[in-house]
């Protein structure tokens, strides 16, 4: 016979497999636990009558346990298939759960409710357009780049070597050296016609493009002219008028000024020279000194 309180007390003071000690509380780990927790109503190897709900690829199974089918650990479980439909399963529960204690059947439909409501949210999440996540490996990446770019290249050395046959045939250079269709020679010779004619009208649109910024440019400096015409101040170039004008001007300035000052030092005022044209007159000026007289000494008789 099992006694339910020897195990439990083994378990509870001594070691167990299924048991995890955290801060706050004891949890279990045991696949047929009921609520998750290590204590002794939850506990499946401590309870003779036991009973617990699971879920199997998306089938929920009641799952009972009696003391009878003890000695049978292969048959001591007793599973039963829930409907799909919410209401029959929880009368199926009912039904099995008769005279079973409140705290089982209690947990056993929460546990119920529980797992639908997770398999509701994982069939929503499989219908729903999800992206997928491929990996990219750039070594290819680089590889298919380079071949790319040969490609372009090589193609661009064909055309421009069938646009210099395409001229030398024209010119007849070959005369009749080759047995060349008229057809493909004229459907060749229509296809360089009409890209000639494309790039044509794109260096056309180039130039019209830049005629516009042009006019646009003029536009903009020939109303500049008119606003400074309208009434603002107009700059002067000071060196080009200083340069123009003769040296008269300075020189009516500067001669009364230099005869002043020689007047006093007692020397002939010197004439200045004259500016040549195109350079800026040289003006010459003369500082004066002036002399500290010493007391002298005054003999008395």
């Amino acid at each position: 016979m099992q006694h339910d309180d020897v195990v439990w007390s083994i378990i509870n003071k001594s070691f167990c497999s299924h048991k995890i000690n955290t801060k706050t509380q004891k949890m279990c780990r045991n696949e047929y636990n009921l609520t998750g927790l290590c204590n002794r109503s939850s506990c499946p190897l401590a309870n003779s009558q036991y009973a617990t709900i699971r879920e199997d690829k998306g089938i929920i199974y009641l799952y009972m346990k009696t003391a009878e089918r003890s000695a049978f650990p292969r048959k001591l479980w007793e599973k039963v298939k829930l409907s799909r439909n919410f209401e029959k399963a929880i009368h199926q529960i009912n039904e099995n759960l008769l005279y079973w204690p409140g705290f089982i059947k209690s947990k056993c439909k929460q546990r119920f409710v529980k797992i639908t409501q997770y398999l509701i949210r994982m069939r929503k999440l499989k219908l729903r357009r999800q992206k997928l996540i491929v990996p990219l490996q750039r070594n290819i990446e680089r590889r298919e780049k380079r071949r790319e770019e040969k490609a372009l290249i090589a193609a661009r050395i064909d055309k421009g070597v069938e646009k210099t046959l395409l001229d030398r045939l024209k010119k007849g250079i070959y005369q009749d050296l080759y047995n060349i269709p008229k057809t493909a020679f004229d459907e060749a010779q229509e296809e360089n016609e009409v890209e000639d004619e494309e790039e044509e009208i794109e260096d056309e649109k180039e130039l019209e493009d830049e005629a516009d910024r042009l006019e646009y440019v003029a536009a903009d400096s020939d109303e500049s002219e008119a606003e400074s015409d309208s009434g603002r101040p107009e700059s002067v170039d000071l060196d080009s008028s200083f340069e123009s004008s003769g040296g008269s001007d300075i020189e009516d300035i500067m001669t009364p000024s230099t005869s002043q000052s020689k007047k006093g030092s007692g020397k002939k005022p010197t004439k200045p020279s004259s500016a040549k044209k195109g350079q800026k007159p040289r003006v010459e000026v003369e500082y004066e000194i002036e002399t500290v007289s010493t007391p002298q000494k005054v003999s008395t008789y």
